[in-house]
């Protein structure tokens, strides 16, 4: 470099001489850690004195905001830390809300105290009250998503979900069964609500509800609506049971007669294959709307329901999703009673380990399809056709090997439910749908093995029945699966779960398809059941044809990982423009694709990758390609046993 008169070089050797000079002992200092952040109390299990109370307004349905006061006993003197839940269950990861509180003030004897955010844990607040105060006044706001790029909508003109997790926050230092809470909330005149909290009482717009320990409160959330509509599901059993809607509109609410029969079957069908209830009383909260998010989420008991507004009204055009409730309601014997013992935590900011989500996730997977056959909620055909869609998207999960399915219970905390980019090289979460494969295969395995004396069913009763009537959790390890399994049909169940869980395959395992009497085929005829997904999802699906499905706006949903759309270079939301030069539709692509199939020539699209247009050209002539379930001889298998209503 020209125009100094010291070279770069000088000038350097010139500054660390100068440094080492200002430094004792000529030793240029290195950084340090910064000193630790103020402690956060261990939690104990002790009970915390006094009772919180938490008073929420959520009339604010122009702005989606839920308003809450709450008042903190405090334990005694001295500095305290309130929390605000992070790690959630059913969420199984850090997926709290924080980032929806907003406008936090604290008060204690009528004087403002200043709150310090942990700059680690950042959903804990430190405070020092002023010396003698006996409580803290806590004011914030949970501010609803408005729109879906902000998260889920909880609130609107219609409806709302007051989820009480995230709608307070609790004194660090104690198991959160140890705190209790007593709660209200304004709701709009002339809205009905359902929770599983015992309400005290009504006054004008605000409801109260018992006093309660801070876990139930938290797994106890509430629905209120304009349009409201609530069904007795089991009059006379051993337990209330309830299916508690709310709608956009009163027409969504209409429901036929058989309908109703068959949402009572299911929790018929439930009690005949768990031999038990763990709840006083069940509500499935369920919400039909396209302007509220859906959502499934299982609570002891209760579950929130959320699906399109179409549920009953649409109900012969397709059974896709109909499983909804039945997952839902197996959660409360599958993973509120009975729960992996490392995902078991005291508190809701305590980490969660999820290596056995192919239990907790993985059964209650199995037992929705299973129970919404049983029920009537899906037909035996539907139910067939939705596990062929499940077994061909597992069995070209080419991400397996590299990734075990048991590494997948990590992906909660991995990758936060995002969208992946490779989802069949990447993995997300296939503890779920694969674990229903594998429970499929235990099941069937079971019954050859016992000559049809046993049957998984014997296992649910065995693992899940205990303690009937009891909805305190009852925690489990891996060697606690494997002795029920052991106690139902001797076999080296150790080996056969490892194989599956630690494997690299070749292929899902599918063994149970053909124990059960079924192959998995293609063929170019879509079922009912898969046309029915893809309208209530919006898109086209060409998987294991050319690689990859379509959104309704035209863009690439998912790519295969190696399909022939991989190999020319598509990826996801890559946007299809036209098809062999004609303006792009799903119908035309279907078209194309079978026109190849007694065609020398690829199919030519015409796409656009970010604000690049260029032409690739797919050399398929495989045809459309569909799964399905194919009778293997004749009579009855025992997948059609599986499948057929208990007695």
């Amino acid at each position: 470099m020209r125009g100094f008169g010291i070279s770069l070089a000088a000038l350097a050797a010139s500054l660390a001489l100068h440094a080492q000079a200002a430094v004792p002992g000529g030793v240029i200092a290195q950084p340090m850690p910064a000193p630790p952040s103020p402690p956060i109390p261990t939690p104990q299990d002790i009970a915390y004195p006094g009772v919180l109370t938490v008073a929420v307004d959520a009339t604010d349905l122009t702005h989606g905001i839920f308003t809450i006061k709450e008042m903190v006993p405090l334990a005694g003197p001295g500095p305290v830390v309130l929390t605000y839940p992070k790690w959630l269950p059913g969420a199984h990861s850090p997926g709290g809300s924080i980032d929806k509180v907003a406008g936090l003030i604290i008060h204690a004897d009528g004087k403002r105290v200043e709150w310090t955010r942990d700059p680690v844990e950042v959903t804990a607040f430190h405070i020092d009250p002023p010396k003698g105060a006996k409580s803290l006044e806590v004011e914030f706001q949970f501010l609803s998503a408005v729109s879906t790029r902000e998260g889920r909508v909880v609130m609107t003109p219609e409806m709302l979900n007051a989820q009480w997790i995230s709608l307070a926050l609790y004194p660090a230092g104690y198991f959160t069964r140890d705190i209790h809470i007593k709660t209200s909330i304004k709701l709009p005149v002339g809205w009905k609500y359902a929770t599983a909290l015992e309400t005290e009482h009504e006054d004008s717009q605000w409801v109260h509800f018992k006093t309660t320990s801070f876990n139930t409160f938290a797994d106890s959330p509430l629905i209120a609506g304009k349009y409201y509509k609530q069904v007795d599901l089991d009059p006379g059993g051993p337990a209330p049971v309830h299916l508690d809607v709310i709608a956009d509109s009163p027409e969504q609410l209409e429901m036929t007669p058989a309908q109703i029969t068959a949402h009572k079957n299911l929790v018929k069908q439930a009690y005949l294959n768990f031999g038990s209830h763990h709840y006083s009383h069940y509500d499935f909260l369920f919400s039909l709307s396209d302007k509220m998010g859906g959502n499934g989420l299982e609570h002891h008991q209760s579950s929130e329901d959320g699906t399109t507004p179409g549920y009953f009204k649409d109900w012969d055009k397709g059974s896709a999703g109909r499983d909804l409730l039945a997952h839902e309601y197996t959660h409360s014997w599958d993973g509120k009673f009975r729960r992996g013992a490392d995902l078991w935590t005291p508190t809701f900011n305590v980490p969660m380990r999820d290596s056995l989500l192919w239990v907790y996730e993985g059964q209650t997977q199995y037992w929705g399809y299973v129970l919404a056959a049983r029920s009537g909620l899906m037909s035996k055909q539907d139910t067939l056709d939705a596990i062929a869609l499940t077994a061909a998207t597992y069995d070209h999960r080419v991400g397996r090997e590299w990734k075990a399915l048991i590494d997948t219970t990590n992906d909660p905390i991995v990758s936060s439910r995002r969208p992946q980019s490779w989802l069949s090289w990447q993995r997300s979460e296939d503890y779920y749908s694969e674990g229903q494969l594998i429970w499929l295969d235990a099941d069937t395995l079971i019954r050859e093995k016992s000559g049809g004396k046993h049957s998984l069913s014997d296992f649910a009763r065995l693992f899940f029945g205990v303690d009937d009537g009891s909805f305190i959790t009852h925690t489990y390890t891996f060697e606690d699966v494997v002795t029920a399994l052991n106690t139902i049909q001797p076999y080296d169940w150790t080996r056969f779960l490892k194989t599956r869980l630690e494997g690299h395959g070749p292929g899902a395992p599918l063994d149970g398809l053909k124990r059960g009497g079924y192959n998995l085929v293609y063929t170019d005829v879509q079922s009912p059941y898969a046309k029915s997904v893809e309208t209530r999802r919006g898109n086209a699906d060409f998987m294991y044809s050319l690689g990859f499905a379509v959104n309704k706006e035209g863009a690439l949903a998912e790519v295969q990982w190696e399909g022939p759309a991989f190999k020319v270079g598509l990826t996801a939301d890559t946007q299809l423009i036209a098809v062999n030069g004609l303006n792009y539709s799903g119908d035309l692509l279907k078209e194309a694709v079978k026109a190849a199939k007694t065609s020398k020539e690829p199919i030519e699209l015409l796409v656009k990758i970010n604000n690049h247009y260029r032409t690739v050209k797919i050399d398929w002539h495989g045809g459309l390609l569909y799964p399905h379930l194919e009778k293997i001889g004749t009579g009855e298998g025992s997948l059609d046993a599986i499948l057929a209503p208990m007695k």
